[in-house]
Order: C-alpha cells, then sequence, then structure tokens
C-alpha cells in the first residue's frame, strides 16, 4: 500500500458514515423554507407549518387532505415545504398543553407576512383576545380599524389560515349564538367548553 492510500484510507475513517436526513441538510443549508408536521389533537389530525419567522398554517385535514395543505403551502408561501417535525416540536408541544387543559396562552411566534391588509388586521385582533374570553364579528370589525365591515371580518375569519392558535372560535355573532367555524360548529363548540365559555 502506498502512502497516498494510507492517507486516504485513515481520512475516509473520519469521515461521517450516515449523512444528515434531507430536512436538517436543507435547514442547515437555508434551503428550508417552511417545515411542516402532522399533529394528533381530540380535534383530528391537523397539519402545522412554520416558516423561520413563525406559523404559517394550523390545518383540519379532514376538510382539506394533507397533500392540499401542502400544495397550498407551496402556493402561497414557498415550493420548498419539507416534513420536519423537530422545527415545530415547540408549537406541537404547546397544542398538547392546550387541549389538555394546562396552557391558556400559546407563545408560538406567528409569521404575519403571507396575509395582507384587513385580512392581518382582523386576525391581528382575533389573536388578541385572551383564553376564556369572547367577541363578537362586530367588535373583531371593529379591533381591526373598520367597524362597518362586519361581513369581511367574517370572510377573513373563515379563512383563518392559523385556528385554534389564532382563536377565531372565541368570536360569536352579537346575542351570543355560535356564528360559524372553519372546522365545523362541533369543533367551535368543543373549543368553548374547553376554555369553559360553554356549559
Amino acid at each position: 500500500m502506498t502512502d497516498i492510500e494510507q492517507q486516504l484510507r485513515e481520512a475516509a475513517l473520519d469521515l461521517p458514515t450516515e449523512s444528515p436526513p434531507l430536512a436538517e441538510r436543507a435547514d442547515e443549508e437555508g434551503l428550508l423554507d417552511v417545515a411542516y408536521t402532522s399533529v394528533d389533537s381530540p380535534l383530528g389530525p391537523l397539519v402545522v407549518a412554520a416558516t423561520p419567522k413563525g406559523l404559517v398554517r394550523v390545518s383540519y385535514t379532514e376538510f382539506r387532505g394533507e397533500d392540499e395543505v401542502l400544495e397550498d403551502l407551496a402556493r402561497r408561501v414557498s415550493p420548498r415545504v419539507l416534513e420536519a417535525p423537530a422545527r415545530l416540536d415547540a408549537v406541537r408541544r404547546e397544542l398538547d398543553e392546550y387541549f389538555e387543559g394546562r396552557r391558556q396562552d400559546f407563545d408560538t411566534a406567528i409569521d404575519w407576512s403571507y396575509l395582507a391588509g384587513f385580512t392581518r388586521e382582523v386576525l391581528r385582533a382575533t389573536a388578541r383576545i385572551g383564553f376564556g374570553e369572547v367577541s363578537t364579528y362586530a367588535g373583531v370589525a371593529e379591533a381591526a380599524g373598520s367597524p362597518r365591515a362586519v361581513r369581511a371580518a367574517g370572510n377573513a375569519l373563515g379563512a383563518n389560515p392559523m385556528p385554534v392558535i389564532v382563536p377565531c372560535h372565541r368570536v360569536l355573532r352579537t346575542g351570543g349564538s355560535l356564528g360559524g367555524y372553519t372546522g365545523g360548529l362541533e369543533r367551535k363548540e368543543f373549543l368553548l367548553r374547553l376554555e369553559g365559555m360553554l356549559l
């Protein structure tokens, strides 16, 4: 064996035997724009997704399958979407604690940059509604700066890309009836019960 062959053999011993998973490598190289994972919940499976700036999606997969959610993320946010559960551990933990009744406020950062105009303002106003509190569609429209835009506020809430964490379930009709909910009224009732707002 020549000296060069011996040096190559010794150098090869220092090389990693396994390459890191694709999502980890993409993250290290700055190529992972949207990380996602699936989270089990009492409301059924949720797809949760985030950019490096924060959360962009919490989706009930019963209505929109996971593939449809991922296609929508690729279209609206970035085509560089990969499953990377480790990047979403904190969000999963917070959701688990919330559903177990051990958390009232989410610390998860939200990436608002993919929402625009009045929709963004409505969802920001909704995010400020505290645990155990409720507002109305009119109240949210006013908090978003357009008191007359009640119907538009309802549409923005109906398109909320981050239910549960941006708590649109806490918005009721004037008079106290439930109104609508992206995940269906049974889920809205469940969340309000969990927070002590319905007996």
